[in-house]
């Protein structure tokens, strides 16, 4: 059994088989998933997810991308829909700094107002971190949100190791089985798989060889069967493992 720490199964490019594509996702194998939000309306379409089936947990909060849309009114709106039921993490919040699509000062000030937001209800946080890992590292040394996961992480592998510290976990999808993912195969190999988190971010960043297809939770088989030929493992250690990471993380 597998359990996906991260997908965006609201996404319109599910919009023709979202309910046929969830129905099937036991029969596959995935045990629990962690539907991750961008912005309000995603935060409420997750938790409408959540309350129909039942092995799907959601996240609330707002993507770098689309923190322009925030201000007091808005944040107040997202703090209520954190107290709503299988809400178990903020996110994904974080610093975009690849497409700056809202001004670097304005991501900072909101990932930083998320984070808060994140020990006052007890939650974990799900961080996004796009060119920007020394300034995201940094907020989250100020903030010390009470722990998270670094979603499809891309940063080095001694900043990998200082999350680890901290009790961060690290989220490793498809990219882990890309041809350039040097980087990525470093971390899995240097870090322990106790601090890993499997996840897809469907509909995006498909796994080798699925590359440029839309990807969906079924596709964790090939996350898991890299990470077990890094770690010189079976695929059953790794599913057993990152499924047990997933439950303590989130308190499933």
């Amino acid at each position: 059994m597998y359990f996906e720490s991260h997908a965006h199964y609201d996404d319109e490019a599910f919009n023709e088989d979202r309910d046929e594509l969830l129905l099937s996702l036991k029969d596959s194998g995935i045990g629990y998933v962690i539907q991750s939000a961008a912005n309000i309306s995603s935060s409420k379409a997750g938790i409408e997810l959540a309350k129909k089936y039942d092995f799907i947990y959601c996240a609330i909060g707002v993507h770098p991308h689309d923190t322009e849309e925030l201000d007091e009114e808005k944040f107040k709106e997202l703090k209520s829909l954190a107290a709503e039921e299988k809400v178990v993490a903020i996110g994904e919040i974080g610093l975009d700094y690849y497409y700056d699509n809202a001004p670097r000062d304005l991501q900072k000030y909101w990932f930083e107002r998320q984070m808060e937001l994140s020990k006052e209800v007890n939650l974990p946080v799900i961080i996004h971190s796009r060119e920007a890992s020394q300034d995201t590292f940094d907020l989250i040394e100020k903030v010390k949100p009470v722990g998270g996961v670094i979603h499809c992480y891309s940063g080095s592998v001694e900043m990998a190791k200082e999350y680890v510290k901290k009790g961060f976990y690290i989220g490793v999808g498809g990219t882990v089985t890309f041809k350039n993912a040097k980087k990525v195969v470093e971390v899995v190999k240097e870090i322990p798989l106790s601090s890993i988190l499997i996840e897809t971010d469907a509909p995006y960043l498909s796994p080798v060889p699925l590359r440029g297809k839309r990807n969906d939770s079924r596709n964790l088989k090939y996350v898991v069967e890299k990470i077990a030929e890094i770690k010189d493992i079976t695929s059953e250690e790794v599913a057993r493992i990152t499924m047990e990471n997933g439950k303590k993380l989130f308190k499933i």
